[in-house]
Formats: structure tokens, C-alpha cells, sequence
């Protein structure tokens, strides 16, 4: 049975459809208490930080036992920036700290190189800025940064659909990752717990996969 998490911050029935199309049987629970019948806990979440603050000391402990009995976690999008220290956006709501970091703000300017791009009276190799459209949306590259259980069968490359203002740092958990004027961290492991920046639910057969992926690690 997979616990998907309704603190009011997310699109439940997308993520509900897309695991239902697998085949899993899902259930939304009511108390933190119901946590323990769960075999796997999904995360999902949109908007700012702060709305993991509905995330109070009782889930927050029972989704941390859940982690103690080896049994699967996955976060989605803020659900995922949740299990990090915290983020600049929102810092007086800490994270679960389950995994190190600190989400922050993309740079509102990317470099770019104007080498091979020359005019007259320019040097090779001078960098210059380029405005950086933030929130990022839309479809983008993901890249195996490792072997990981979560991206069994993704490949290099593969597209997959984003939607956030704020990102996590690459880190040794860190086994997808995304440039969007920096790269940052789009996919995160570590033993059961696991996370993706993006949303799989709307990332077609790739999205489809990764929960696949989360589903047979439940079982």
C-alpha cells in the first residue's frame, strides 16, 4: 500500500492516476498514525516552501519511522527540497533533514561565452550574461550523474517536465542532474529515500518508469 501525503500543497490526482495505471494501490491518510501500515510514502508538493510547515512534528515523526523500518520515501518536486536541510525561500521552515543541503533561488543571469562568436575588437573567450527566465518550466534534460535504482532503465538525456523557482544542490545523494544556468540536482538518493525535482506523473513514459521504479522497491 503506497501513503500519498495530502498536506494540501500538491496535485494529488495526477500523481494518484499515474500509480493507479501501474497498478498500485494507493490510500490517503488521514493521521500520521496510519503511517504504519503504509509499505511506501510518496511526498508530492507545488509551491512555496512554506507550505511544508502543514507537515507538523507528528507526520514529520511518523514519516521518519516509516525511514526507520528500511521501508521507501520519495518526494516530489517541494516534496523533495523537503527532505533536504531546508530552502532560502522559506527558512524558517526546515526541512526533514534527511538528506544535507540547502534549496536555493536559480540566478536571474546564466554566463555565456562568446568564444567562436568573435567581432572586431572583442576577445575570445569573454563572458558576458544572459537573462535567465525563472520559474523554470517546462520539459528538460536529465542527466545520470550515477547508478541509482530510482533512474533504472532512464537514459541520458531524457526528457523530463519541470516546474520550481528554487533547487537543490548537487551533493553526493545527488544520481540526476539538470542544468538550468547552474546544474542542479533533479533526482536524489540515498538507500529508501529517494526524490525529483520534477514531475513524473506529467513526464510521460520516463515519469511513468521512475514510479515504476519506486513501486518495485516497495515490493
Amino acid at each position: 500500500m503506497i501513503a500519498l501525503i495530502n498536506y494540501g500543497a500538491g496535485n494529488l490526482t495526477s500523481v494518484r492516476k499515474a500509480l493507479a495505471s501501474l497498478g498500485a494501490r494507493v490510500t490517503t491518510p488521514r493521521t500520521a498514525a496510519d503511517l504504519r501500515w503504509a509499505h511506501g510514502v510518496i511526498v508530492p508538493g507545488v509551491g512555496n516552501f512554506a507550505v511544508t510547515a502543514a507537515l507538523e512534528p507528528n507526520w514529520r515523526t511518523a514519516i521518519l519511522a516509516h525511514v526507520d523500518r528500511q521501508l521507501p520515501l520519495l518526494g516530489i518536486c517541494v516534496g523533495m527540497q523537503w527532505l533536504f536541510d531546508g530552502s532560502e525561500e522559506a527558512p524558517e521552515h526546515p526541512g526533514l533533514k534527511l538528506l544535507s543541503g540547502t534549496c536555493r533561488l536559480f540566478p536571474s543571469e546564466e554566463p555565456v561565452s562568446n568564444h567562436g562568436d568573435v567581432r572586431p575588437g572583442e576577445n575570445a573567450g569573454v563572458t558576458t550574461t544572459g537573462r535567465l527566465k525563472v520559474p523554470h518550466v517546462g520539459w528538460n534534460s536529465l542527466h545520470l550523474v550515477k547508478r541509482s535504482w530510482l533512474l533504472d532503465g532512464i537514459a541520458d538525456g531524457d526528457q523530463v517536465y519541470f516546474t520550481h523557482s528554487f533547487a537543490a544542490p548537487v551533493t553526493a545523494d545527488c544520481v540526476g542532474s539538470t542544468p538550468y544556468g547552474v546544474n542542479f540536482a533533479a533526482a536524489v538518493e540515498r538507500d529508501n529515500v529517494a526524490g525529483v525535482q520534477f514531475h513524473p506523473e506529467k513526464s510521460s513514459n520516463v515519469g511513468l518508469r521512475i514510479l515504476s521504479n519506486f513501486l518495485r522497491r516497495v515490493s
